[in-house]
């Protein structure tokens, strides 16, 4: 695990049910920003089917410990969690509000999906997702929003900054209503 002094790997967490707000549960990345490289082109590329199969095993491993049900990948929201990563690569910044959204329900709704809840995951870092997974499954606060009980869906995206060292993620969990 990352010591947190290093900062080595900036990760946020964000739970909603409408929106990316706080919470009582100190989860919510709402309001932090995090400029992780500089901003210019970005190299944004769909989801790949790899991609998504890594995510849904890390994420199901975690929730079967906790005998949460599976998750099953919804195309949407790696397609939400993919352009929201692009944008935040373009900006080179690390926050959970968009250039055009202010957090994931409205990211995911944009793409057709009814969200009764919706949580994300984002990191900015030089690391590949087995990392990246794996952090988010060591940290509470990232644990909280796949622990969300009533979450069914996932999918994640990844963009690599302008700098071509600095990888952007998001990974959104959602049920839908």
């Amino acid at each position: 695990m990352i010591h947190p002094k290093t900062c080595i790997l900036p990760l946020l967490a964000c739970m909603a049910i409408s929106a990316c707000a706080p919470t009582g549960s100190g989860t919510s990345g709402s309001g932090l920003d995090i400029q992780a490289s500089a901003a210019g082109p970005a190299s944004c590329s769909p989801t790949t089917a790899a991609q998504v199969a890594a995510g849904v095993r890390a994420t199901n491993a975690l929730r079967a410990r906790s005998n949460l049900p599976p998750v099953t990948a919804r195309r949407e929201l790696s397609v939400a969690a993919a352009q929201h990563a692009c944008d935040m690569a373009e900006r080179g910044r690390m926050t959970h509000a968009g250039s055009r959204t202010s957090g994931p329900a409205q990211r995911v709704k944009a793409q057709g999906y009814a969200p009764r809840v919706t949580a994300e995951n984002i990191a900015a870092g030089p690391f590949d997702i087995e990392r990246v997974l794996a952090e988010w499954n060591n940290s509470p606060g990232h644990q909280a929003n796949i622990l969300i009980s009533p979450v069914r869906h996932f999918g994640i995206g990844h963009a690599m900054g302008a700098d071509g060292k600095t990888r952007y993620w998001a990974a959104v969990y959602a049920a839908p209503r």
